[in-house]
Order: structure tokens, then C-alpha cells, then sequence
């Protein structure tokens, strides 16, 4: 049986699935799962283990977190040979409990806090792997490495290490984000930075003792003037100075002062330069100011997922499959918003992203997806796996 024929059965499992598949997204986005919710992740962590992926062949473990819900790791054994095919998602949410809960079915849509972005998008995996370890088996395929963090809302501080240990080595990438207009697949992101710059200085009495202070703010000013400054759109970098606090009072030399900026970039050439030229500016905005200085905190914290060959060649292997399931295969524009697309991309893994249900309103209370994209979304995966799985076995030296 060719792959082809494989992954039309596969497929044709899933078209009577989206009862099933909505009863499971269900009970995840009625659980709240915000970030710092954290026996809520946990709860939604035991739901993925015990209802969506009770998968024969697909071995699940736990990588424990004090600070979030624990980590989620699913492996299973695969073809021997094969290089691996990595799946990612995320678990937590970005609404605190109490603020937008419950899920609604509105005609032709759903709503409700992660509908979207992402448990829509863990469903659509579960099915797909359920529907080619109940076709073909999943040993029969290339081995898979599912990752689900539980701090991505956040910038995965820990899950970025979780993803790269169990994805190191793997073929490709596939990052199940909210889905876009037109089943438009992101092979391009955006890196961030946070940056906080801290200005000291000396107190003093703005009246009584002016000349023995130092101010702090103006040292701060004279910084994010030169910061902000950085901004380049023609290379798609941007500085944005969000938040300023710092001193007393008006008649009180302040000795403090602090900034909050956000830093965008579209190369990872761009974000080094863009590191140094704040740290050179660091050092020269109090110069003439004695008495003050400025330290800063903070970094890169994604690199930015780059458009190269090897991604966009998987972006035409997986559009095919897309295509194939009824679904669209346009290449999205670049996106300014980072994911952990960029943690199995830095480590030279060929990534896209975006693979979830159809929807909008990520991060809003509007947010919802087309339920009728579920089924579509999870064959494209299907039929990705199957492909993926038989080129390679097709590449591999004979024995």
C-alpha cells in the first residue's frame, strides 16, 4: 500500500470525528489553565494524559515544574531508522480565573479562553495520531517527539529547554498555533528581547542641596532617546520603551528610575547587534550626568524563526498535505509575535507554525475557532506524517 493511499484511509477515519473531537476540546477549555494557574495546568495536563492522548504506541512522561503545570512529553518508537517528526504545543492560557471562562458553541463556531490558541490545536494532534495509530499503527511511521509546555504564554523560560532536549535530532517541526485566514502557514517570526535599564543616581533636596544630587530620570531619559532610536523598519526592528517608573517626589533629586522596553527583530544578526547597540547606549547616556549610571537586565528571550530552504521546503511538503484535506496552503506573511516555533528552529530544526483550528481573537475575549477546520487540520497532519514517514524510509541506504 503506497503513502498515498495510506493517508487517504487515515484521513477518511477522521471525517465522522468532530463530535469527538469538540467533546475533548471541551472539557480542556472549560478547565482554567492561565499560566500562573498552576494546579489548573495541572488538571488540564492530566486531561490531555488520560483522554486525548491514551494513544496505543504513544508513551507519555512528565517533565515536573515548580514554578507552572508540569511539562508533557509523548514519544513513541516509530520506524528504527527514521529521524523523528516534532510536534509542539502549549497548555497554559493567558486569562487568570474569573476573568473569561467556560466554553460556548455559537452556530458554526467556538468560543472560549484557548479555543484557539491552543487547545484547539492539541485536539487537532491527538486526532491525527489517533487516526494513523488506528490505520497503519504508529510504529509503522516515523518516530514522534510531542512536546507540551506549560509556560509558552509567558516565553517558555523552561519549556524552551523542555522542547529542544526532546526534539534534538528530529526532521521537522510542526507548531500547532492558531490557525490563520486561509490555513496560511507561518514559516517566519519575529524574535523578542526584554530589556529593563535601571539609572542610578544620588538623592538630594531639589531646593536645599539641587547641586549634590544626580538625577536618575534624566540619565533614563537621556537612555531611551537612544534606545527608541534603534528602531529600524526597513529591517524590521522595533524598540518600544512600555513602562517608566522611578523617584519621590517633584522637590526630590530621584536616585532611581527604571524602564521596561520590548525589542523586536526579524535575524538573529539583528537581535546581536541590537543587544550590543543598548548596552553601548547604556554606557554613554550618563556620560556628563556624574554621579548616575545605567545597568541593564534581561535579553533575548526568542530568537526569531527564520525563513530558510529547509522550512520552506517543509512548508510545501505540509501545504500538499493541507491542500489534500481541503484546506489552504498560502505561506503567511511575517509574523511580529514570537512561539516556540524559534526553540526547535534555533537548535536547526526546519519549523513552521500555525497548524491549529481556524480561528480569531487569540489573547482576546472574542476568541474562537470554526469547528469545521478541526477534522480538515488534523487529516492534513495524518496525511503529513504518512508522507514525511515514507519519503525518508525511501531515503534511507538499504541495508
Amino acid at each position: 500500500m503506497g503513502s498515498n493511499e495510506k493517508a487517504d484511509i487515515a484521513a477518511q477515519w477522521l471525517n465522522d470525528k468532530t463530535p469527538e473531537m469538540e467533546t475533548i476540546l471541551r472539557g480542556l477549555v472549560e478547565q482554567n489553565s492561565f499560566t500562573e494557574n498552576i494546579e489548573g495546568g495541572r488538571t488540564v495536563g492530566a486531561l490531555l494524559r488520560a483522554e486525548a492522548f491514551a494513544i496505543e504506541g504513544l508513551h507519555g512522561s512528565s517533565h515536573p515544574s515548580e514554578r507552572y503545570a508540569d511539562h508533557l512529553i509523548f514519544r513513541s518508537d516509530g520506524t528504527k531508522g527514521l529521524p523523528p517528526i516534532a510536534l509542539v504545543g502549549h497548555l497554559d492560557t493567558v486569562f487568570p480565573p474569573g476573568t473569561f471562562e467556560g466554553y460556548r458553541r455559537d452556530g458554526a463556531l467556538a468560543r472560549g479562553p484557548g479555543v484557539l490558541d491552543m487547545k484547539g490545536g492539541l485536539v487537532v494532534v491527538a486526532f491525527a495520531l489517533r487516526a494513523v495509530a488506528a490505520t497503519v499503527g504508529l510504529d509503522a511511521v516515523a518516530p514522534i517527539r510531542l512536546v507540551i509546555v506549560a509556560d509558552e504564554e509567558v516565553g517558555s523560560p523552561e519549556g524552551y529547554k523542555v522542547i529542544q532536549d526532546a526534539t534534538r535530532g528530529s526532521s521537522s517541526a510542526l507548531v500547532f498555533e492558531a490557525g490563520r485566514k486561509g490555513d496560511a502557514i507561518i514559516t517566519r517570526r519575529k524574535g523578542t528581547a526584554n530589556i529593563n535599564a535601571i539609572a542610578s543616581g544620588k538623592a538630594a533636596h531639589a531646593g536645599a542641596n539641587h547641586r549634590d544630587g544626580a538625577n536618575a530620570i534624566w540619565a533614563l531619559a537621556r537612555f531611551i532617546d537612544e534606545a527608541q532610536k534603534l528602531t529600524n523598519y526597513d529591517r524590521g526592528v522595533t524598540v518600544n520603551c512600555g513602562k517608566i517608573s522611578g523617584g519621590q517626589g517633584r522637590n526630590t533629586v530621584p536616585d532611581l528610575a527604571e524602564a521596561v522596553f520590548d525589542a523586536r527583530f526579524e535575524t538573529r544578526a539583528d537581535a546581536e547587534q541590537l543587544i550590543a547597540a543598548f548596552h553601548q547606549a547604556a554606557a554613554e547616556a550618563p556620560r556628563g550626568l556624574a554621579g548616575t549610571s545605567i545597568r541593564l537586565e534581561g535579553g533575548i528571550s526568542r530568537l526569531p524563526l527564520e525563513r530558510t530552504d529547509a522550512n520552506v521546503a517543509l512548508f510545501r511538503e505540509y501545504g500538499a498535505c493541507a491542500r489534500a484535506s481541503g484546506l489552504g496552503d498560502i505561506e503567511a506573511a511575517l509574523i511580529g509575535g514570537a512561539s516556540d516555533a524559534s526553540s526547535t528552529s534555533q537548535i536547526g530544526i526546519p519549523s513552521i507554525d500555525g497548524l491549529g483550528p481556524r480561528g480569531t481573537g487569540f489573547h482576546t475575549k472574542d476568541e474562537l475557532i470554526e469547528v469545521d477546520s478541526l477534522v480538515p487540520k488534523a487529516q492534513a497532519l495524518a496525511r503529513f506524517i504518512l508522507h514525511a514517514s515514507s519519503r525518508a524510509a525511501a531515503s534511507e541506504p538499504a541495508a
